[in-house]
């Protein structure tokens, strides 16, 4: 039976996003801090990296400003009150609003965010976080600001 409609996409540059954890590069954005980029979506603002921490690094307050899941692949993150060991999973929604995330001990994490961060101090907004900041920094070796 013929179908009633035309299936194929309409962008013929879609197509699966593969990557073997041999490829891509880490890319240092802090002392202490790299990340491994899996996956940008121009189309949708949604990422995925690796992140991986050394023992005692802290990443800054932010907001959430779409959804988030991270998987514990090996170490131990102390975020907001509570711990995540390796194994752990947490979804954070859009707007989760905490202060600082510290590595206990060396860790790496996989990140899946569905759109930016919004970085800030006390005072004032200090970045923004999002798969352009991604792009721009693999493809400039930088870490954006």
């Amino acid at each position: 039976m013929a179908l009633p409609q035309e299936i194929k996409p309409l962008n013929s540059e879609i197509q699966d996003a593969l990557v073997k954890a041999t490829d891509g590069q880490w890319i240092e954005y802090e002392p202490g801090a790299s990340l491994k980029i899996l996956y940008l979506g121009n189309e949708s603002g949604q990422w995925a990296v690796l992140f991986r921490w050394k023992k005692g690094f802290v990443a800054g307050q932010h907001k959430h400003l779409s959804g988030s899941h991270t998987f514990v692949l090996k170490g131990k993150l102390q975020v907001r009150d509570g711990i995540l060991n390796a194994g752990d999973y947490v979804y954070e929604p859009n707007g989760m609003l905490h202060g600082e995330t510290k590595a206990l001990e060396d860790t790496e994490y996989l990140f899946i965010c569905l759109g930016p961060l919004l970085i800030f101090s006390d005072e004032a907004f200090t970045g923004y976080f999002g798969w352009e900041e991604l792009a721009r920094m693999r493809d400039n070796g930088i870490a954006a600001t």
